[in-house]
């Protein structure tokens, strides 16, 4: 099965330390559209693994991520893509849960979606937890720089031969080739 997952806030869309709590602050980056598009159009799943504890904390609630999802959708239609999967922690840091990144739970619910296996499947995140959970799951990470990327890769514990790109569409044309 040719499948990716993705990190949502950072590597699909703008990041906020203050969470993105509206549909106006969920803001994609264009390029990220148009490589999940090139991903779809080369035969590829594309999931996304998604930790939203502002829901958990009250900063918004499960309408307004569908409402996010849903701008997300309509942006990828007119560009010919589509997110085939969207696997979502609601919890807070807190909560007493197996899916909230870096645990491997939302990986291992995308595997059990596909019925499939993750030890060929890639991971983009620009999180440590991201790396964490791909790890965890048996996925292979790769870093991104946007979002918080960059302050991951200063940060430099844990990102031994994890591939690093400057954005999700510069990953996407090493991974395809740029005449895909």
């Amino acid at each position: 099965m040719k499948l990716i997952i993705l990190d949502r806030d950072g590597v699909i869309n703008e990041d906020s330390d203050n969470y993105i709590k509206t549909v106006n602050e969920f803001i994609p980056y264009p390029d990220s559209l148009k490589a999940i598009a090139r991903l779809n159009r080369a035969g590829y799943q594309v999931a996304i693994a998604t930790n939203q504890s502002g829901i958990g904390r009250g900063y918004y609630d499960e309408a307004t991520l569908s409402a996010m999802h849903e701008k997300l959708a309509q942006q990828l239609e007119s560009l010919g893509g589509h997110v085939d999967y969207i696997a979502v922690c609601p919890h807070s840091p807190d909560a007493p849960c197996d899916c909230r990144k870096p645990l491997p739970g939302l990986l291992q619910e995308i595997a059990r979606h596909f019925d499939t296996q993750l030890d060929n499947v890639i991971m983009v995140g620009d999180k440590l937890a991201d790396i964490q959970a791909a790890r965890a799951a048996g996925a292979k990470p790769v870093l991104v720089k946007t979002g918080k990327g960059e302050r991951t890769l200063a940060g430099g514990e844990g990102l031994d031969d994890v591939p690093v790109y400057s954005r999700l569409s510069a990953f996407v044309d090493a991974f395809l080739g740029q005449d895909t």
